[in-house]
């Protein structure tokens, strides 16, 4: 079997199973307001990742992650973040003070943007691998962060009490400078342990305007 074939059979397998925890996290949810606001970015990502498959497909590594943070989401929007048992559990073993489910979904807000950004800017623009390239991945995933916390912000102005389950800050006051700590956290540890391989993987990928054929090697 072909690296192609063997690549496309990955993101099909990735496709079906975002598409089933979406499904899963639609039923019966906790709130339903909440739920769409927290599954719309997979709503946005999925059409869009789609339509530039051909034109511009990315690695199997940044597919793999965008599928990792779809089924975060939607956990977190089955069950509003502050409710996920997972994180219920972690805080009983750990005596925590709160549900820090949240906190991974902001620390995954950095990691899996991180490399998606990566990516764009070394296929995009002129940067190279160093300094200047790690510097603005991490400001731009920053960046995201901060536009995420301006939605909860408004959301909070528009909805009132109704937007609670949404923000999901459990009485704590420093909520938001946590989210974007562990936003930029994420954003530079996969930096540090990922760019390896997805500079390997980039090697393989063709270069934009390129259209992807049925033959084009990807690993």
């Amino acid at each position: 079997m072909s690296t192609a074939s063997t690549r496309g059979r990955v993101l099909v397998a990735l496709l079906c199973a975002v598409a089933l925890a979406l499904t899963w996290s639609g039923v019966g949810p906790k709130d339903r307001t909440t739920w769409w606001l927290e599954v719309l970015p997979i709503l946005i990502a999925a059409p869009l990742l789609l339509l530039t498959y051909r034109r511009f497909p990315l690695t199997t590594l940044v597919y793999a992650l965008i599928a990792v943070h779809a089924v975060v989401l939607t956990i977190g929007a089955h069950y509003t973040y502050a409710e996920v048992p997972l994180g219920f559990w972690v805080r009983d073993l750990l005596d925590l003070g709160r549900n820090h489910y949240d906190r991974l979904g902001h620390f995954v807000q950095g990691f899996v943007p991180a490399m998606v950004v990566r990516e764009i800017l070394l296929r995009s623009t002129p940067l190279r691998r160093g300094g200047w390239l790690f510097f603005l991945t991490s400001a731009v995933c920053l960046a995201i962060s901060a536009m995420y916390e301006f939605l909860e912000w408004a959301s909070a102005v528009l909805g009132g009490s109704a937007a609670d389950a949404f923000l999901g800050t459990q009485g704590d006051v420093w909520d938001t400078q946590w989210d974007m700590f562990m936003c930029l956290i994420g954003a530079l540890v996969a930096q540090v342990t990922l760019a390896r391989v997805q500079d390997r993987q980039l090697l393989d990928v063709p270069k934009p305007g390129e259209v992807l054929t049925a033959g084009s090697g990807m690993q």
